[in-house]
């Protein structure tokens, strides 16, 4: 369940250019967790790291660099 709370907390970051800003920020899984829980998704260092484990690689660089999944959409490889 929890690792759905940081699956969503990944789809609010990729709506909001504040928290995306304040991700990007850190590199710190625990900092990255801090952020979460501040917007009320509450989920263990375990559950990011199963979480991430789960999406592409092309949805974790528009979470940390927005500007490559749109490149990737317009330019197919």
């Amino acid at each position: 369940m929890s690792q759905h709370r940081a699956a969503e907390f990944f789809k609010a970051v990729k709506k909001d250019q504040a928290l995306q800003s304040r991700v990007r920020a850190t590199s710190d899984p625990k900092a990255f967790v801090q952020i979460a829980s501040e917007r009320g998704y509450h989920f263990t260092e375990d559950d990011l790291e199963s979480a991430l484990d789960q999406i592409s690689e092309a949805e974790l660089a528009s979470l940390f660099n927005p500007g490559v999944g749109g490149r990737e959409r317009i330019v197919p490889r």
